[in-house]
């Protein structure tokens, strides 16, 4: 069976429905990072808590805010933070940077890793 698709409702999902996905998943995203993340990291650039900024993250080297007092294994872990190594290291801190100052167990569930890390791209 072939199914025919209107213009007019081809074009309507695009132009309505795509953008709305879209802010969903950020909002998703900024969602996780409200409860996993916010206590302890600003998404402002320049804000520094208990742990640096992230704003900027995504591509930015390990242990490279200047004046942020970074443990020694995070200083010289000589990362850099892409979506897959955010991956890696949001999945167990400790098992990427042994030694890092950052308490937090990890983000076990894959999906809420996966928008955290496509939210903290938008931070820029």
């Amino acid at each position: 069976m072939v199914m025919k698709i209107n213009r007019a409702a081809a074009l309507w999902v695009a132009a309505f429905l795509l953008p709305a996905m879209a802010t969903s998943a950020h909002a998703d995203g900024a969602d996780v990072f409200g409860d996993n993340c916010l206590v302890c990291h600003a998404p402002e650039a320049g804000l520094q808590k208990t742990g640096p900024s992230l704003f900027g993250i995504v591509g930015r080297k390990s242990g490279s805010i200047d004046g942020f007092p970074y443990s020694d294994a995070m200083a010289k872990a000589n990362l850099v933070w892409t979506k897959p190594m955010l991956n890696n290291y949001l999945t167990s801190p400790q098992g990427v940077v042994a030694g890092t100052k950052m308490a937090f167990p990890g983000l076990k569930n894959a999906k809420e890793r996966s928008q955290l890390i496509d939210y903290l791209a938008t931070l820029k």
